[in-house]
């Protein structure tokens, strides 16, 4: 935790010295997204930052109660306790801060919703699950914008891509990457039997252009024609756009705007996201140890919930948290969920960072 406070403070101290730079205030798109990144910043760079002053002005005060002289000794001894609680206040909060990793206090992030087994089925979930966030994000008044979606004929999500934009929206909604599934009886099953279905999410932290410096050499351009239903209204120029990253293999294909620079807007900013997880993903391997014991591993192939209709049951199985209200969660109310996985981190990042000497 600590190595994760002193990379942000001193990237922020980075950020302050660019806004004050000539050549940057002269760019405004290139200011406004350093400005963006700052801010995301500003609230656990200053806490540290604070605490790291506390902590040096501690260690003078245990300097000052070995002195030869008495009024220095009592001095040290009269503000210390002062300061030590000072300080642990300040460490409790910056751990709150910290649960859910580095990029716990993005204010936007990207959402991608994948039917899995169960065909038609399958994609309805899928369409479950989006109906669900959206409703969890108007009520915590995050913005939610489509990027990409695949519907089907039946009215689910192949593929459904959204990025949504507000305080704790990615602290929130990381926990829920992985494997979802659903127990239900289909509308279209005649005797009443109950199939299992399932759907994949990926949350991804939304990166500011200067956080990620790809090059046109980094990358491959394809201009295509939008394709899927549509009939005479389907897109006939090349307004379609795939971009394939060389290092990591990411493709992103984006067809939704008729516009070709819409297109490659949205897509670049998906792109941006899934290669900072990527390398994000990579760090954070390295570190396993160290977080081994905590929930928030991203990992997508992990199946980590399960919708049971028929008993209006919801579990989570990485903390046992079972729930009888499924209607209200599908409905939206996913506060009870996410609060719950927040605190189980939080508790087993306080248990691993133990407390101050």
């Amino acid at each position: 935790m600590r190595d994760d406070l002193e990379k942000q403070l001193v990237r922020f101290e980075d950020l302050e010295k660019q806004m004050s730079d000539p050549e940057v205030l002269a760019q405004g798109a290139k200011l406004a997204a350093i400005a963006r990144e700052h801010g995301t910043l500003a609230k656990v760079a200053t806490k540290y930052r604070r605490f790291k002053q506390l902590v040096a002005e501690i260690e003078e005060l245990r300097k000052m109660l070995t002195s030869p002289s008495e009024e220095e000794r009592e001095l040290a001894e009269a503000e210390l306790p002062s300061i030590r609680e000072h300080r642990e206040q300040l460490w409790g909060e910056l751990l709150d801060m910290t649960v859910g990793g580095e990029d716990a206090n993005r204010l936007r992030c990207v959402m991608e919703i994948r039917a899995g087994v169960g065909g038609d089925e399958g994609a309805l979930f899928a369409h479950d699950l989006f109906q669900m966030y959206k409703r969890h994000a108007d009520k915590r008044g995050w913005k939610v914008e489509i990027m990409e979606a695949y519907p089907t004929e039946m009215g689910g999500f192949k593929e459904i891509i959204l990025t949504i934009e507000g305080e704790g929206s990615y602290r929130e909604l990381q926990y829920e990457s992985g494997g979802h599934r659903v127990q239900r009886v289909p509308e279209t099953e005649a005797k009443g039997r109950v199939h299992t279905s399932a759907a994949t999410v990926a949350v991804l932290p939304e990166v500011e252009d200067v956080e990620v410096n790809l090059k046109p050499e980094d990358y491959r351009i394809d201009k295509t024609c939008a394709s899927g239903p549509g009939g005479q209204h389907v897109n006939k120029t090349e307004s379609a756009v795939r971009l394939t990253h060389f290092e990591t293999g990411v493709v992103v294909f984006m067809q939704e705007e008729k516009s070709q620079h819409k297109n490659l807007a949205k897509a670049m900013r998906i792109l941006k996201s899934r290669v900072y997880d990527i390398y994000q993903q990579r760090d954070r391997a390295a570190r396993a140890a160290e977080r081994k014991s905590l929930i928030g591993s991203g990992d997508r192939s992990e199946r980590i919930r399960t919708y049971n209709f028929p008993e209006n049951r919801l579990t989570d199985h990485r903390i046992g948290l079972t729930l009888y209200k499924l209607d209200q969660i599908i409905a939206g109310e996913l506060q009870p969920v996410t609060d719950a996985l927040i605190e189980h981190d939080r508790n087993a990042l306080r248990s691993a960072m133990g407390g101050l000497d």
